[in-house]
């Protein structure tokens, strides 16, 4: 180590310097832990037990980013004083490395980290050169992992705030209909046993004339209208209530709402499989494959799809209800059951929606490490042609599998055999 590099270290520091800089650094990580304890109180307080678990969901997950990032802290002089033949450097690179010898004020600004990454590596870098190799990973590119690691656990953060606000809303604008079934129910005069046929008959007979012609095509266009009218809210209602509780005064909507706290508590974290994801997202991420751009359509692609099948589960819930929607008789009741879903399993949606969540927080996560760390001129961000229609699609995919996708899901889901209640 040179006579610079010694002159600052801690060594040489003045005292005021490192007290300050620990005093904000403790002070802004005190203030996060006692705010996520007392917003956890709060949600105790509130009895939002689904949320509660979910916050300490996500306190796990960031303990697991934070954790990842020590241990690259402890380890980066190990890792970098790890040398391997420069021929294996040379292959499956996520930018072209320039073939001739760049000039004017680009030359110097190469020079220039050059110089900076043989000062971060230090002797390790010298050790690796006089054996014709090169270091498996520079203190520069660890310190980059360290950014790219932050920058996840705040999308994250961000994106799951954002599905559940966003899920909470939708749910919130369907509290009106179930205060006009109750308002009505308390309103008659008659037996229980004669209000519910009366008061259900005309959307029943509603729910099946909108769903008798229904394709899975045309599902998929619903969904982006009227994904849950009043009818398909009332008629899922009834043969849940039907199915499972058979109590006409269940407030099905305050029910809807837990079942979304709980859904939000399994698509918050992230799973080994996920992590698999991260991994070989990073791998095939090779200059000229596109990868980066062509992977920002497989969320979108598997959200329109879910999105229809969960319509056309409720079209094919109306057609086997559909007996004879004239009737002036007692209402046709729908049947909940499981043959509708995927391999009869209403999980593997939820499986699928926790998977496009995560990818699109992680695209959008990766494209601002780019763009924080290389700037726009990055060869990995590419063209503005690549950039433009990503981040459209980041957008579209938050909102529309936070407002649409998943309260379609909380609902839908209630239509299988089994009690889906997730708190």
């Amino acid at each position: 180590m040179g006579t610079e590099d010694s002159l600052s270290s801690l060594e040489y520091t003045p005292t005021w310097i490192v007290a300050l800089v620990c005093s904000v650094i403790v002070a802004i990580s005190l203030f996060m832990e006692r705010f996520l304890h007392y917003f956890g109180k709060f949600l105790q307080r509130k009895n939002q037990n689904s949320l509660f678990q979910a916050l300490q969901k996500l306190k796990e997950e960031l303990m697991i980013l934070g954790f990842i990032s020590l241990l690259l802290t402890v380890s980066q002089h190990s890792i970098s004083s790890i040398c391997i033949p420069t021929t294996l450097a040379s292959h499956m690179l996520p930018c072209k490395k320039p073939n001739s010898t760049p000039s004017g004020e680009h030359q110097g600004f190469i020079l220039n980290k050059r110089r900076l990454l043989s000062t971060a590596t230090g002797g390790h870098s010298e050790h690796c050169t006089s054996q014709g190799k090169i270091p498996l990973l520079s203190i520069e590119a660890l310190h980059e992992l360290h950014i790219f690691i932050f920058i996840i656990g705040v999308v994250h953060v961000v994106f799951c705030a954002t599905t559940m606000a966003l899920g909470g809303i939708k749910i919130q604008m369907w509290k009106q209909w179930e205060n006009s079934i109750t308002g009505a129910t308390q309103t008659k005069d008659s037996s229980s046993s004669q209000q519910n046929p009366n008061l259900h008959h005309d959307h029943h007979r509603q729910f099946i004339k909108e769903h008798a012609a229904v394709s899975f095509a045309m599902a998929f266009f619903k969904q982006f209208h009227n994904s849950v009218t009043k009818s398909d809210y009332i008629c899922l209602r009834h043969g849940f209530i039907m199915k499972h509780c058979n109590n006409i005064d269940f407030d099905f909507h305050k029910f809807m709402m837990r079942t979304l706290e709980g859904d939000f508590k399994k698509v918050v974290g992230i799973s080994w499989h996920l992590w698999v994801f991260v991994v070989l997202f990073l791998l095939i991420d090779i200059n000229g494959w596109h990868t980066y751009f062509y992977l920002s359509f497989l969320p979108l692609i598997l959200l329109l799809i879910v999105g229809a099948k969960l319509e056309h589960v409720i079209t094919q819930l109306a057609q086997d209800s559909s007996i004879d929607p004239e009737e002036q008789q007692s209402p046709v009741r729908i049947k909940p059951s499981d043959q509708h879903f995927w391999c009869h399993r209403p999980r593997i949606v939820l499986y699928l929606i926790h998977f496009i969540l995560f990818q699109n927080s992680f695209e959008i996560a990766f494209f601002i490490w780019i763009l924080t760390t290389y700037g726009s001129s990055s060869c990995i961000i590419e063209s503005l042609g690549y950039l433009i229609p990503r981040l459209i699609i980041g957008v579209l995919v938050q909102v529309l599998c936070s407002y649409i996708t998943l309260p379609l899901y909380a609902i839908v889901s209630q239509m299988g055999d089994e009690f889906m209640d997730s708190s």
